[in-house]
This record gives C-alpha cells, sequence and structure tokens, in this order.
C-alpha cells in the first residue's frame, strides 16, 4: 500500500459530510454566442404579420432547426385584460407580473436557447390559488406552463408562445419532517439545496443530487424525474417519491400525498406526474424518502488509459465496493482539457499531462475503518491489474470539492465555449463510448466533441462544442444520434426530459402503441391541452 501512495498521489479523506460543488448556485452563465446565433423562428401570423388583435407571436429557438416547432393552437384563447383582474383579485398585484424584464427571464430557458413571448407570468403562494388559476384558464382555454427553477436543458419550461406561466417558486415551505422514518414532505418550490441543507442538519440526505441544485426546485425535479449523481446508490425518484399532490388542468386537487412505504390500494397514479413534465398536472407538494447520513465519505480521482478500463473498474467497483458505492462519474480528455482551461480556480489533480479518461468514484458508508480498507484494497486491485494509471483520494474537504467541480462544472466551461448541441442518452454502457468516437470521426474540425457523465447509469452527456451555431453541423449531428441511439436500444433522454426539442423525436425510444396511450391519458386528464403545450408528446398526437 505504502508504493500506493507515495507512487500514485493517493491521499485519503473521510468526513461527516458529502462535499458537492454547486455550479448553479450563482447566476448562471449564458451561452456565449452573442452575433453567431443561427435563429429558427416560428411565428403565427394571420393578415399582414399579425394574429388576432394585431399581435405576434413568435417562439424563437436558436441553433436548433429539427425542434420542429407546431403552429399556435388556434383553439387557444388570448389574454385579456378581464384576465389579468381576475388573477390580481386571486394573488395580488404583486403577484401578477407583467415587468418586461422580469417577463424576459420567465420566457427564456437557461442556456439562452428557447424563448417564448408570454405576457404574463403568476405566482401563487398556496395549493388553492393554483387551482383557482388552472380551474379560470380551464375555462377560458387558455395555455399555461408550469415553471419552478427553470433549469431544464430541452425547452420544456418556457412558453412556446404566448401561454401562461405558473411558477412556484413562492410555494416553498417544508410541511413536515420525520425523524424516525426519514419522510420529508414539502412544497413544490422548494429549491434542492435548502433541503439538502435543511436534512444535513436534521442527520439525513436527500436521495437526489445534481449540479443546478441551486437553483432548481423539488417540483421540477419530480415532473422530470431528474437523475443526478446519486442514481447508482439511491435509484430514480419514482422509487424515492412516496406521495405527490397535484392539481389538473379542470382545478381538481389529487391529494396522493401519502407517506407509507407500502400501499397497494389499486393504481399507483402518482407515477403518472412523475416524469410528465407538468403535461397532465402541475405538481404542488411531495413527499420523500430521505436516507441516513453517514459518517464516512471517500472521494477518488482516478485515470485510465482507455474506455474499457472505465468499464471494468464499473464492474470491479460494483463488486469490490458494493454498499457503499454512491457515486461513479466519468470524463473524457476533451472534457477535462475543457474544464481546465474554461473554469476559474481549478487545477489537474493528476498533474502534469492529461489522461485518456477519468473516473470519479464517492464511498458512503457508516464504518470509517472498514470503508478504508475495503477502498484501499479495490484501488490497489485496480492498480495491480492495469485499468487505472493514475490516482488521487481527497485529503481534504477542499480538495474533495475541487474533485466535483472539475465534473459538475463541465457544462458551464461548455457554455464559455461557444455554442453547444447538448444529448443527454442512455446506452449499454459496453457501447456508450462507441457514439462519441463516431460524432467525432462523422463531424471533424472545429466541433469538439465532449462526453461525460453517469457511467454508473449508463448515462452518457455527449456535447458538441463549435464556434457558432452551424446548421450545416446540426444536420451531421441530427438525426444520426438518435438513429443511433434507438439502433442500440438506447434512449434519446435519460433524465433531461422530453420538452419541446424531443417531443417530435419520442419515437426513436417509444413504440406508437406506447406513444398513443400517453396521448390518451393525456386527453383524459387535460382535454383542452391547455398543459404545457407543445411539449412531451409528438406534435401530431398534441394538436
Amino acid at each position: 500500500m505504502e508504493k500506493w501512495r507515495a507512487g500514485r498521489r493517493f491521499l485519503r479523506f473521510s468526513s461527516c459530510t458529502t462535499p458537492r460543488s454547486n455550479p448553479n448556485s450563482h447566476t448562471p452563465i449564458p451561452m456565449h454566442v452573442s452575433g453567431n446565433r443561427v435563429p429558427v423562428r416560428a411565428s403565427i401570423e394571420k393578415g399582414k404579420g399579425v394574429y388576432g388583435n394585431g399581435v405576434r407571436f413568435q417562439f424563437r429557438c436558436f441553433g436548433s432547426a429539427s425542434t420542429t416547432v407546431p403552429e399556435r393552437n388556434p383553439s387557444f384563447s388570448m389574454l385579456s385584460s378581464d384576465d389579468i383582474e381576475y388573477f390580481k383579485g386571486i394573488l395580488g398585484e404583486k403577484n401578477v407580473v407583467q415587468d418586461e424584464d422580469r417577463l424576459l427571464t420567465a420566457n427564456t430557458d437557461w442556456m439562452e436557447k428557447y424563448r417564448g413571448s408570454s405576457k404574463l407570468l403568476l405566482l401563487p403562494k398556496t395549493t388553492d390559488e393554483v387551482s383557482q388559476i388552472l380551474n379560470y384558464c380551464n375555462s377560458r382555454c387558455l395555455a399555461v406552463v408550469p415553471q419552478g427553477g427553470n433549469t431544464g436543458l430541452v425547452g420544456g419550461s418556457v412558453p412556446v408562445y404566448d401561454e401562461v406561466i405558473i411558477n412556484v417558486g413562492l410555494m416553498n415551505k417544508i410541511i413536515s419532517f420525520d425523524k424516525v422514518s426519514g419522510i420529508l414532505v414539502c412544497e413544490a418550490g422548494c429549491i434542492l439545496e435548502n433541503l439538502i441543507t435543511f436534512l444535513d442538519a436534521q442527520g439525513f440526505v436527500m436521495p437526489l443530487d445534481l449540479g443546478a441544485k441551486g437553483s432548481c426546485q423539488i417540483g421540477g425535479n419530480v415532473s422530470t424525474n431528474a437523475g443526478g449523481l446519486r442514481l447508482i446508490r439511491y435509484g430514480s425518484l419514482h422509487g424515492n417519491i412516496l406521495g405527490v399532490e397535484a392539481v389538473l388542468a379542470n382545478g381538481d386537487v389529487l391529494d396522493m400525498l401519502g407517506t407509507l412505504r407500502k400501499d397497494n390500494t389499486g393504481y399507483d397514479v402518482k407515477h403518472l406526474f412523475i416524469g410528465s413534465e407538468g403535461s397532465l398536472g402541475i405538481v404542488t407538494k411531495v413527499s420523500i424518502l430521505t436516507p441516513p447520513k453517514l459518517s464516512s465519505v471517500n472521494i477518488a480521482f482516478l485515470a485510465c488509459e482507455n474506455y474499457f478500463s472505465c468499464q471494468k473498474l464499473l464492474i470491479e467497483a460494483k463488486r469490490k465496493l458494493g454498499e457503499i458505492l454512491s457515486a461513479f462519474e466519468f470524463l473524457d480528455n476533451a472534457a477535462m482539457d475543457m474544464a481546465l482551461n474554461k473554469l476559474e480556480g481549478v487545477r489537474n489533480p493528476l498533474p502534469p499531462s492529461l489522461h485518456n479518461f477519468y473516473v470519479l468514484i464517492e464511498t458512503t458508508g457508516s464504518s470509517e475503518s472498514s470503508d478504508k480498507e475495503k477502498l484501499e484494497a479495490f484501488l490497489l486491485h485496480a492498480m495491480e491489474i492495469g485499468l487505472v494509471s493514475d490516482g488521487a483520494l481527497a485529503q481534504d474537504i477542499n480538495q474533495a470539492l475541487s474533485f466535483w467541480r472539475l465534473r459538475e462544472g463541465i457544462p458551464e466551461a461548455l457554455q464559455k465555449s461557444g455554442a453547444v448541441y447538448k444529448y443527454d442518452l442512455s446506452i449499454p454502457v459496453e457501447q456508450m463510448y462507441d457514439l462519441v468516437e463516431e460524432m467525432r470521426t462523422r463531424l471533424g474540425a472545429p466541433t469538439k466533441v465532449v462526453a461525460y457523465g453517469h457511467l454508473g447509469d449508463s448515462n452518457l452527456h455527449l456535447n458538441i462544442s463549435a464556434p457558432q451555431y452551424d446548421e450545416k453541423i446540426l444536420a451531421q449531428i441530427e438525426p444520426f444520434v438518435y438513429e443511433w441511439t434507438s439502433k442500440h436500444r438506447g434512449s434519446i433522454s435519460a433524465e433531461h426530459g422530453v420538452g419541446l426539442m424531443k417531443a417530435n423525436k419520442i419515437y426513436y425510444s417509444k413504440s406508437k402503441n406506447t406513444v398513443q396511450l400517453m396521448a390518451s391519458i393525456k386527453k383524459l386528464l387535460d382535454p383542452q391541452g391547455i398543459l404545457n403545450p407543445y411539449k412531451v408528446l409528438p406534435h401530431s398526437l398534441s394538436t
């Protein structure tokens, strides 16, 4: 073991808290494509460039021509002054927002890729207010967009045209926490990082952790079935969410806010609202099963010579680390190079040169001595059989944070590099990197293909970085990336959702009969289609 410590720079760190960086705690850095955007605009026009009362509705989608934008549904009503007065009567003037600057923010997604034209932002504070809003909108056939932290990447949380935005950010109360069962009940507008902090003080952890935790809200996490960094340990939200309260399009409130781990009384309807992106109802409260916080945390940053070694390392980690394995992340040379060059205050943990692949492993357990022994034995074995060529164990919390900063900061680094085409894919682990290599061969200069993701979950984040958006580049990427994924029986959306971006691509992952059933459920729960229109379902079925 001394040879390992001296020759491979491995230093041990154990802490009672799980360190994480938080690239989204601060104001997100917008994509730097100023002056280089190639806008694709879809507008509804009637007469001479206008629709209805002389108002032009326009949706802007930058650099994604393959995101087909349907025409505005003519059955949707136009917002009137009477509507606005009605909402003020429910919410008060302060929470009925018409300010242009605030509307611009609410209309624009986090990447500044999608932008709607809503003229109204509503900020309810209670479930009853959400119910009254939806009941009225349904009676008037006013389309709405539910919105939380607006950190999504597929255009699901912003309007396409003039839909009324309903942001639940003021619904941010923690309702109850049971220290015996570890069950947390809270409102949908609670920011994920605030829940993490609250639970940490109680001796528990959230089963969900992701880079956007400083901005994203739990209602949005549930509505998109967010995955994140801990899925390998705690599973998806379908397993951790015990109950939800949701408001249907007609204003009916569904109280499914159970706190039982076992309930076999009929259909488990709450699962319809986990991952449906606000298209079936607006989630207003959730109950979550949270695990106890464990005292021993270790983080290793490792280098591998090839992708096959990364795969083998994952197999060995599952076998030899077993129940203490809590994260297994990977990034390639291009991702590391971009992070080191674009992120402030980071450094190469394994100098002087760059390696082909990197793996970040986190273990979390209850016995410090046993966990150390198990991890050291695993690392020594990995070195002896040639799976790891270099590595470091975090010596203190600052080093641990710096390791996570490199992994979680990659999206920020990509945005600082220019235009970026992002794809969130589930692909069998053994075939995952084949797509990356094919894309590099297919595209060539001046693009950079950057790969990282949750290897333990078979989740690849494929990013194509370019100096500016170019429709010729996009034509080389799509539909090839979707066809390749479908051919290998993968999913075109591992954790980001479908939104507007992939609504017409859903057949690459779902059968025709399955999609038709989804459309039938949508028609049953939202007959007029006012909830988050143009999203999730193919436009041929949703309009």
